[in-house]
């Protein structure tokens, strides 16, 4: 049984929604947010990334940055730039573009749902990750980011959102990078309370992404119950800002990868080893997308080949049968040595909103191979995360990204 609630939401003023709205903070290195701020002040990563307020050198999780942060939010709210919900409610959030749109509820979980695995999780994350979010969660007061939360299809649920979006919506916007954002508040309590009523007959919701922010919200919501050991699980603090979607509208791209070097063989013999484990065909010129599971593209000295896995690597295994696992048990391990892909400085991942031409970039200007991925399903994740395990680092990419800066939670 799912505990979702609903929530007064700290949020932009509609005049400033648009400029305020920013990608999550961890899809921007540190010179890239510093940049996206100056070209827009209003940006919220002036609040999520606050050390693009100092000089380069200041450092960026010293105690004066995340104050600043914390300074920063809260002055926009006297400014008249947030304004702050008088009830709890529920939030309607449309995002996409012309070919693909998601629809989910803006709400707050419950951090026992996590505890206790209601809430399930397919990503390890980093602690030093989690300790930057818990300081800048815990200084603040405030979830600032929504975590990516998806359920399986519920149609009452549905056909309740698309009563809701008949109506006029207070955020009405597209983004530089094409994304249309579309917001309504839902205050009618009968509403808010058959919501709330739908989620408790869930039995489990994932983790889509955002898995360094789940765990640092729960983690700062822990500190805050030792603070506080006379807590009734009512507080805010027991609970983390999330926005939920059913599994069928959600789009998962492919998450590619690049490799710097042949791990000391010549083309022909990497081949010829990649050959052992998949059938391989040279494509010339023409760049592979993978048309289906068990098939990856291959760009190397310029020229692109197919790769299919030999039926005897194929798993049926959850974990094992994923096509991120095949590639790196069966190629990027044994031939080209990357024994941990997510700690290994030889490996890089590339997004497929980037598109193929990027592996052909990068492999022209700093790697000797690339590989092209057919995406992870939503029916991979889930079967993962029931079967309490986890996905190899850099499974899935999500498109489109949630914005922050359009919802906060006091905690």
């Amino acid at each position: 049984m799912a505990d979702i609630k609903p929530f007064r939401a700290v949020r932009p003023r509609t005049a400033y929604a648009a400029e305020i709205a920013a990608l999550p903070y961890d899809v921007y290195n540190r010179e890239e947010a510093r940049k996206e701020v100056e070209k827009n002040p209003m940006s919220f990563l002036k609040i999520d990334r606050p050390e693009t307020q100092f000089p380069r050198e200041q450092d960026m999780y010293a105690p004066e940055v995340y104050q600043q942060a914390a300074k920063t939010l809260w002055g926009m709210l006297d400014e008249g730039k947030f304004c702050e919900e008088q009830k709890d409610c529920y939030y309607v959030y449309e995002i996409g573009t012309e070919e693909h749109t998601q629809t989910g509820i803006v709400a707050c979980a419950s951090i026992d749902d996590y505890l206790n695995q209601v809430i399930k999780r397919h990503e390890n994350t980093k602690p030093e990750k989690e300790a930057d979010r818990i300081r800048h969660v815990t200084v603040c007061q405030a979830q600032t980011g929504p975590i990516f939360l998806a359920h399986r299809p519920q149609p009452e649920l549905r056909r309740l959102l698309d009563i809701k979006k008949r109506s006029h919506p207070v955020y009405d916007f597209c983004s530089e990078d094409g994304i249309s954002h579309r917001v309504w508040v839902i205050e009618d309590q009968l509403t808010i309370d058959k919501i709330t009523s739908l989620f408790q007959n869930m039995d489990s919701i994932y983790i889509a992404d955002g898995h360094h922010r789940a765990a640092s919200a729960i983690k700062a919501g822990l500190e805050k119950r030792k603070e506080h050991p006379d807590y009734n699980g009512t507080e805010e603090f027991n609970y983390f800002l999330c926005t939920l979607f059913a599994s069928d509208e959600l789009k998962i791209l492919d998450y590619n990868r690049v490799v710097k070097d042949l791990h000391g063989y010549s083309k022909e013999e990497f081949l010829e080893k990649a050959g052992e484990r998949f059938l391989v065909e040279e494509r010339g010129a023409e760049p592979v997308q993978p048309e289906k599971k068990g098939v990856f593209g291959m760009y190397l000295d310029k020229t692109w080949y197919r790769l299919e896995i030999r039926e005897a690597y194929v798993s049926q295994d959850a974990v094992e049968g994923l096509d991120v696992s095949l590639l790196q048990n069966h190629l990027l391990e044994p031939v080209l040595g990357i024994e941990k892909p997510g700690a290994d400085p030889r490996i890089d991942f590339i997004g497929g909103i980037r598109g193929l031409s990027e592996l052909e970039r990068r492999v022209e200007q700093d790697c000797k191979v690339a590989f092209s991925m057919y995406p992870t399903s939503m029916e991979e994740l889930m079967q993962t995360a029931d079967e309490g395990r986890l996905m190899p680092p850099k499974s899935t990419w999500f498109e489109p990204k949630l914005r922050s800066g359009l919802f906060i939670h006091r905690i």
